[in-house]
């Protein structure tokens, strides 16, 4: 299973990669695998702001509905807009073309709440 040792993680299975006061955000290659195969994700608009734990978007699998959830608060800068036509992109590529969302971060102290790759691979074990 890959799980990128540059990331930080959620016990929600999010990915979080933090380029100075932003933060690009997906879902683990483990939580696209429990999901099955993706076929349309809600994303939030731009400019919309959440707090840290809201759910920003809301992916659609053939085995059920799951929620993604902000592991940092803040407004949303960017979404992958290449998920309307092709959300199995996140099947194929959790780690890059799958990516999200991106958000400005609020406060930066909140990826303290996040685990490392070592520990987020142990939680998954």
């Amino acid at each position: 299973m890959n799980v990128p040792a540059d990331l930080k993680y959620t016990s929600d299975h999010e990915w979080i990669r933090v380029e100075g006061d932003s933060a690009t955000i997906g879902i683990t290659d483990y939580a696209q695998g429990e999901l099955g195969d993706v076929v349309f994700v809600e994303l939030p608009a731009v400019g919309e702001a959440f707090a840290q734990g809201d759910v920003a978007a809301t992916i659609e699998a053939v085995k059920t509905v799951a929620d993604v959830f902000l592991p940092l608060g803040g407004t949303i800068e960017a979404v992958n807009e290449l998920l309307d036509d092709n959300s199995e992109i996140i099947n194929q590529d959790a780690y890059g073309d799958g990516w999200i969302l991106k958000v400005k971060i609020n406060d930066i102290s909140e990826l303290d709440s996040c685990m490392s790759a070592k520990e987020y691979t142990a939680s998954i074990s």
